[in-house]
């Protein structure tokens, strides 16, 4: 068809429509589409007339580019929610929600996040995108802030939510699971999603929260079996441990109570008994940490005092290590913790810290007292432990924290960590590892209060 005018052919379609339908019909343009045969409508005229209504919007008008944009994202929504159940582990998932969807739907960025129900906060899984220098995996963060929110296939804008990007909660059987954290889709739109790319994506998100909790029960099941096994070896050590222990407590204690042996011997002796008490806490720690137990001792303590000590301890116990200090606290400051754990917690990583460095070096101690991310409870403390050694081989660091992984340590049994980071939790708080070196830099933040 010939232009006239400056008029398109599915411009003609429409001005066509326009005078032959009736008012009713003027929204509903399928009698063109069933092969109706209208006198005075010629062949090639009806065929354009079809391939206008795939693209044809009664708000809108005719808008062919756009529309046909929008089924294709849809449509690809609808395989990746199909995807969603057959996908093999958890990385597989991560990958086809911070890969594959953003490809579908043509965002910039995207971060699915892990909820920890004990910490009550989220776990970096997976993060693709502009977004990356922001978010890192493994990382722990509070809840994450977004302009909007989708909930239950309805996109809804957030008073307080800033950019472009969007929330989509992943909702399971046991409740939520994660949240996965789209960034703004490219080019210029009022709403980053139309109502059927909602609809496609909450249910693509509702299959995903059931794929991610069941490969997060796998994974637990994984970490029950070996914690079972770990907690049946120590079980095994400690009763074969603690029979020689008591015996050498008891020759121990009558050296230092022997008024005939020179005050050399008595000191000796008392500080055989010490370690002899030490071997028996860790024991105990371990039999706690294999069993899931959370028993804390608190005391209320300086925290000057507290982090004074913590700090002697470390030199005292690895005397080939010098520690640098940099506390910057309130001297009224006050804190209740578990002084024996948080020492054993520091003094895995100072431990592990100095067999990086091959037995010697420069181990950096600093703290601070930091607010909340929320802005409201008691402050919390930040110990940063920073060693000037290799830094955590790359094929590690997402497993560091998981009990029997270890590497380069002829001795190792690949515990240190985990029970450092089980002490850490045990007091509500959280232990990870800091992305940047040089070495490796831990960073503990714990709650003040009882």
């Amino acid at each position: 068809m010939k232009r006239t005018g400056g008029r398109t052919l599915a411009r003609a379609v429409h001005e066509f429509c326009s005078i032959r339908m009736s008012a009713r019909s003027r929204c509903d343009p399928s009698w063109v589409s069933r092969g109706r045969a209208t006198p005075g409508v010629p062949a090639r005229l009806r065929a354009a007339g079809r391939e206008a209504r795939k693209s044809y919007d009664s708000e809108r008008g005719f808008e062919l580019s756009n529309e046909r944009r929008f089924s294709t994202h849809a449509a690809a929504l609808r395989r990746l929610a199909d995807r969603a159940l057959e996908v093999p582990d958890l990385e597989a998932l991560a990958a086809l929600l911070t890969r594959d969807l953003p490809e579908a739907l043509d965002v910039e960025s995207a971060t699915l996040l892990l909820w920890d129900r004990k910490l009550d906060s989220f776990e970096v899984l997976s993060c693709r995108g502009t977004v990356g220098g922001t978010f890192k995996p493994g990382q722990v963060v509070e809840a994450p802030e977004a302009r909007f929110l989708l909930s239950e296939g309805v996109l809804l804008e957030t008073p307080t939510g800033r950019g472009e990007g969007v929330l989509v909660p992943l909702l399971a059987r046991s409740g939520l699971v994660g949240m996965l954290v789209l960034g703004a889709r490219r080019g210029r739109r009022r709403r980053p999603l139309r109502a059927v790319e909602s609809r496609e994506l909450s249910s693509l998100a509702s299959r995903a929260a059931l794929a991610l909790e069941n490969h997060l029960y796998q994974r637990e099941v994984i970490a029950s079996e070996r914690m079972a096994a770990l907690g049946t070896m120590a079980g095994m050590l400690a009763h074969d441990f603690r029979g020689p222990m008591t015996v050498i407590r008891g020759y121990a204690e009558a050296m230092a109570d022997d008024p005939s042996a020179s005050a050399e011997i008595r000191d000796r002796a008392r500080l055989i008994t010490q370690m002899v008490d030490r071997l028996e806490r860790m024991t105990t720690e371990t039999l706690d940490f294999a069993r899931g137990g959370r028993r804390l001792a608190r005391r209320s303590l300086a925290l000057n005092m507290l982090l004074e000590e913590l700090a002697a301890g470390v030199q005292a116990e690895l005397p080939t290590l010098e520690v640098t200090r940099d506390f910057r606290v309130p001297k009224d400051a006050m804190a209740a913790l578990d002084l024996d754990k948080l020492r054993r917690a520091v003094g895995n990583i100072a431990a592990n810290a100095r067999d990086a460095m091959g037995g010697k070096g420069r181990l950096h101690l600093a703290a601070e007292l930091a607010s909340p991310a929320a802005g409201d409870g008691p402050p919390r403390l930040v110990l940063t432990v920073a060693d000037e050694g290799p830094g955590v081989p790359p094929e590690i660091r997402d497993r560091l924290f998981e009990p029997f992984v270890t590497r380069g340590k002829k001795s190792g049994t690949g515990l240190g960590l985990a029970v450092a980071r089980r002490f850490v939790e045990d007091h509500g708080g959280t232990l990870e590892l800091l992305p940047e070196g040089p070495g490796a830099r831990f960073r503990i933040a714990l709650p003040l209060g009882a």
